[in-house]
């Protein structure tokens, strides 16, 4: 077996320096040395790859031209200086440009921004974080005081505005998204802001209630802190309120859960000229579809839509809005395992098995207990089917449209799944507001880079990060000189970055 060094040329005029090693005529393997755009860079490049043969490797004496290697390759010391995930890094960087957050030119945010994306952990510890990746980084003590300057100078409001014109480049968004989630504290004690509300993670600490409010796709545009304690339907209108100010828009639909399901709410929403679609609660089915059911009964076809309505508020604030009800036969089949998972429960209660607690079916007679059966078919009935109330008549969008723009809201479930698991946002260390506001706000930012991301490779942010951060940049002191070698791209690696830098 031999081994020898040749030079390519590639397609983009450079050239490769490669160690070939073969066996007879049968090539087995190639590595890849790096490539050079300057007579210096080659030179340096085969006295490298010398090296590596003198290192113990099987040697030819020709080099590629057929000639002995080059005298001054033998005894040259290669070291590698540093290396560093410059091909990760300088792809997320283009993101965070190609959005529009480099106008705020703070490069300890980006590095914030950034780091939190590869690896969410503590503004103290982004420091070692940037030192393994191999970028130059800030202090720590920058870093803090990077924090005071991201409410100072508005920063979430300038990422919201950049968001926005991203997502809606014509200056025009037909809808948007609105949800909220929980963050919490390791910490016991209450203050004004961080409150024991109740919590989607179902925990007892301290917590925060955050506002999320995106596009369609799921790729945000605002984000809004409020007290942990707040209740949901308090929490809409001063968000879309902001966001009307801030974008001057009209004329648009909100979707959101039945959690903002209020007369109150939806009175408002109709007063500042939105539309909206919001899911309606289950208990109200069997009120809206009495009709039906009395004249149709409650067979439908997989997909059906069910046109009804219901009165609203009370005085001169009563209105009739439009309900639209779907059956779904996969939906009624969880609801039928939910029933019976709830008809065990209460039939344990009634044999003394399971002490009574907040259980659904349950009836008490006296000192008695035993199952509802009645309310038991009355739920069976009911299976399979859900709610959105509307303000949107039936010739601008017909029911399964209602249904459909409904349906997009699990893109807010998905980008606060992104929140709480890719990017870490939880549990907050922070004791200030103002340093809450901030975390916050660096997680805005990274979310927004994240869906993007996404959005362009079709690729999950976690394998974008295990594809490209173990590509590393070398830095080769030998002779005294200095020379850089890229990594060798795979065809999976090059591929996402075509996607995520195109024109690159």
């Amino acid at each position: 077996m031999g081994s020898f060094v040749r030079k390519v040329e590639t397609a983009s005029g450079a050239t490769a320096v490669q160690i070939m090693h073969k066996r007879g005529r049968r090539v087995l393997a190639i590595d890849h040395i790096g490539s050079a755009r300057t007579d210096a860079e080659l030179a340096l490049l085969e006295a490298i790859a010398h090296e590596r043969l003198h290192a113990g490797q099987q040697q030819l004496p020709l080099d590629s031209a057929g000639t002995s290697a080059p005298a001054a390759a033998a005894g040259v010391g290669a070291t590698v200086a540093g290396t560093a995930s410059l091909v990760l890094w300088e792809a997320l960087e283009r993101v965070y440009t190609d959005l529009g957050f480099d106008a705020l030119g703070d490069e300890a945010f980006k590095q914030l921004v950034l780091a939190r994306i590869i690896e969410p952990t503590s503004k103290a510890d982004t420091v070692r974080v940037l030192e393994e990746l191999g970028v130059p980084t800030r202090t720590r003590e920058t870093f803090m005081r990077c924090l005071s300057r991201v409410v100072q100078r508005g920063y979430r409001e300038q990422i919201a505005a950049a968001c926005y014109a991203h997502a809606a480049p014509t200056g025009r968004l037909s809808a948007v998204l609105y949800d909220l989630t929980t963050l919490h504290f390791e910490t016991p004690k209450e203050d004004g802001l961080r409150k024991v509300g109740m919590s989607k993670e179902r925990r007892v600490d301290p917590q925060v209630t955050v506002g999320l409010l995106c596009d369609p796709g799921g790729f945000p545009l605002a984000v809004h802190l409020f007290e942990g304690n707040k209740a949901e339907t308090k929490t809409l209108i001063p968000v879309l309120q902001e966001f009307q100010d801030a974008h001057a828009v009209r004329d648009m639909i909100v979707v959101a859960d039945a959690g903002m399901l209020s007369a109150a709410n939806l009175l408002a929403l109709e007063d500042a000229s939105f539309s909206f679609i919001v899911g309606s609660r289950a208990a109200k089915t069997p009120y809206d579809l009495a009709d039906h059911f009395r004249t149709k009964g409650n067979a439908f076809a997989d997909g059906q839509t069910v046109e009804t309505s219901r009165e609203m508020g009370t005085g001169k604030d009563r209105r009739t809005r439009r309900v639209v009800y779907q059956y779904r036969f996969k939906r009624g089949k969880n609801d039928d395992r939910a029933i019976n998972a709830m008809v065990k429960k209460a039939e344990d209660v009634a044999a003394g098995k399971r002490p009574l607690k907040r259980d659904r079916f349950v009836r008490i007679d006296g000192a008695s207990k035993g199952v509802d059966w009645d309310l038991v078919e009355r739920a069976r009935s009911m299976t399979g089917l859900k709610g959105y109330v509307t303000n949107i008549g039936l010739e601008q969008m017909d029911g399964p449209a209602v249904v459909a723009a409904y349906q997009d809201l699990y893109q807010v479930e998905r980008s606060f799944r992104m929140v709480k698991s890719d990017l870490r946002a939880r549990p907050i260390f922070h004791q200030l507001r103002d340093s809450i506001e901030a975390h916050l706000t660096i997680v805005f930012a990274a979310l927004a880079i994240s869906r993007e991301a996404q959005q362009r490779t079709g690729s999950s942010i976690k394998k974008i990060l295990n594809t490209l951060r173990p590509l590393r940049t070398a830095t080769i002191a030998i002779g005294g000189h200095q020379i850089t070698a890229t990594p060798q791209i795979p065809d999976e690696a090059r591929e996402l970055l075509n996607y995520l830098n195109p024109g690159v």
